[in-house]
């Protein structure tokens, strides 16, 4: 059985998962408190269901806290079960409450929009961490629907390894383990013509790559990687986010990152993601 657990802030995309999990073939139950977990697994396996996608987020009311334990309680069990936490920064999150005019899950006569948001991350603090995390701060919603059709088809049994790009501009990924600040490289931006191109065009990679500080700053970015690998494999670790920022995430970072990815490839699963470009 594969069972995908979909949590994460109010307003950060869950249903946009959601909704193409259940395109992918899922049973899908949104809102459901994390204490009937159990029962409607049981009911459904045996009606025949073998993939189920559940969302529970605050929604559920203190029941949430109970989501780690039941998931390990699921492994002991040997049901492959995944869980799918989406974040966005409080900015963002306000914003998007704003625009819609919807009324937050946890708004009340004492808590303004702002308090609402960040007693509900302090809340979901301990299940963000055991997730794989998808930050939807600058994702448009195509973009959010191809990260998580990336992450349906992972496999859990491996840890996965995912180099993501991204401009300081733009602040820092709220997913991100590592964080490596490569604005100190020539900047391919003060060229007209490598301006509107990327770190992915081969002009751009060819301005870049005979660079003697590029190349030291991949090395030193890569043996750091390998060098700490092990111990996150060692520590359980199913996923871990290294992220390249560079000022715009154009070209330095996505260069870096989408070599990175080619030297880890061929032995580790291995994700690539280009919030900008996305």
């Amino acid at each position: 059985m594969q069972l995908f657990l979909i949590s994460g802030l109010s307003g950060s995309g869950k249903s946009i998962a959601t909704k193409l999990l259940e395109d992918s073939g899922f049973y899908c139950v949104d809102n459901l408190p994390a204490e009937l977990l159990p029962t409607l697994i049981d009911r459904l396996h045996l009606s025949g269901h073998h993939q189920i996608a559940v969302a529970i987020d605050v929604r559920s009311g203190s029941s949430v806290h109970a989501l780690p334990e039941l998931i390990e309680r699921f492994r002991i069990q040997g049901i492959d079960v995944r869980l799918l936490f989406l974040d966005a920064s409080n900015e963002e999150l306000v914003k998007r409450f704003s625009e819609t005019r919807r009324r937050h899950p946890l708004s009340n006569d004492r808590l303004t929009l702002p308090e609402c948001v960040q007693q509900e991350r302090e809340m979901l603090a301990e299940i963000g961490a055991i997730g794989y995390r998808i930050d939807t701060s600058k994702l448009t919603p195509n973009a959010l629907r191809e990260w998580v059709k990336s992450f349906i088809l992972l496999d859990r049994a491996r840890l996965t390894l995912q180099f993501q790009s991204f401009g300081f501009k733009h602040g820092i990924p709220l997913d991100a383990d590592m964080v490596f600040d490569v604005r100190c490289l020539p900047n391919p931006h003060y060229n007209p013509f490598l301006r509107p191109l990327t770190g992915r065009d081969q002009a751009v990679v060819d301005f870049l790559e005979p660079l003697p500080v590029v190349q030291q700053m991949y090395n030193d970015i890569r043996a750091f990687v390998e060098r700490w690998l092990p111990s996150f494999v060692n520590d359980n670790r199913s996923y871990l986010t290294v992220a390249v920022g560079c000022t715009g995430g154009q070209h330095r970072s996505v260069y870096l990152t989408e070599r990175l990815a080619r030297h880890f490839a061929p032995e580790q699963q291995v994700l690539v993601r280009h919030r900008e470009l996305a």
